[in-house]
């Protein structure tokens, strides 16, 4: 039992980069973690973390051994499972971390937290690729395809983006019919806050003239909400997913532009560490997303297996 705590303890502090902060997550002081990372580098003979005044950084040997070390302390946790009360009400604390598309996962949050009121969310809103080990989160929310083999996925359903402004502003400035027309037009983009790229707008390169279109920037706004807001007033073409603009498509307050001319399909998905067992907390949060974030939209039933 002493081993396991010693591993315990150094994985604290490697994936901390501090003895302090890993006592106080722990519940000990700084200088049980440091001593007993200490007898733990004097048991195996070599030195898994480099000490300075400032931080701690790991060794190549300790590297090798923090991965091995996640999956020993992960079993651990997946036979301590077996052994509770399963059955009991999902409860603790859940680190997610979900896109900046608040009208598209705050329902379905909301209504989870109502479902499940004891466990405690900690949610990290943000459109940048975070490494769900690294960073210690329980599971993530992103789009694209999974390329990180440690992970597993889960698909939650499927949009397309579109090409939309006011019937208004169209009245004033005409209708786009191919692509080359955005050029006279006021264009509010969308700018990636992670990496200050734009965008891209999914017209098809199929004609030479649509690869070569330079999309004026009337505005740029780092959330895809205040786009949705300025184009509802009548202020320019937006590039926004079908189920932000949904409901002003309905009403009349948006149309779509160019629809001929737009090919696109993304998948939304649930990433979360590879794990023979899921805590009850991390099962009914990913059952629960995947009825109810695209809920009417027919997706499917899709399998819990990783892509590789």
């Amino acid at each position: 039992m002493e081993s396991l705590s010693g591993i315990a303890f150094f994985v604290q502090a490697a994936e901390t980069r501090s003895f302090s902060v890993a006592g106080r997550n722990l519940g000990v002081s700084s200088s049980a973690v440091g001593k007993s990372v200490a007898r733990l580098e004097e048991r195996l003979g070599v030195r898994l973390l480099h000490r300075s005044t400032r931080s701690i950084t790991l060794t190549a040997e300790g590297t090798l051994f923090l991965e091995r070390c996640r999956r020993i302390l992960c079993e651990v946790e997946a036979a301590e499972l077996e052994l509770s009360e399963t059955r009991q009400a999902p409860q603790g604390r859940l680190r997610i971390s979900l896109p900046l598309v608040g009208r598209l996962v705050m329902p379905a949050l909301t209504a989870f937290m109502h479902r499940y009121p004891a466990i405690e969310l900690d949610v990290d809103f943000s459109d940048r690729l975070v490494d769900v080990i690294e960073e210690g989160f329980d599971a993530v929310v992103r789009t694209g395809e999974p390329t990180d083999s440690r992970l597993m996925s889960r698909p939650l359903g499927t949009y397309r983006l579109l090409l939309v402004a006011s019937p208004g502003y169209l009245s004033r400035h005409g209708t786009p019919r191919v692509p080359a027309d955005l050029a006279g037009h006021a264009c509010l983009q969308h700018k990636f806050p992670s990496t200050g790229k734009f965008e891209a707008w999914p017209l098809k390169r199929s004609h030479a003239a649509a690869a070569d279109v330079v999309l004026p920037a009337t505005m740029v706004c780092n959330t895809s909400e205040a786009l949705l807001d300025v184009a509802k007033d009548g202020l320019g073409i937006a590039c926004l997913p079908d189920f932000m603009v949904s409901t002003a498509l309905e009403l009349g307050e948006l149309t779509t532009v160019l629809d001929k001319h737009i090919e696109h399909q993304g998948t939304f998905r649930l990433l979360w560490p590879s794990s023979k067992h899921l805590a009850p907390k991390l099962r009914v949060f990913i059952d629960f997303m995947a009825e109810r974030l695209f809920a009417g939209q027919g997706f499917g039933m899709p399998s819990d297996r990783a892509t590789r």
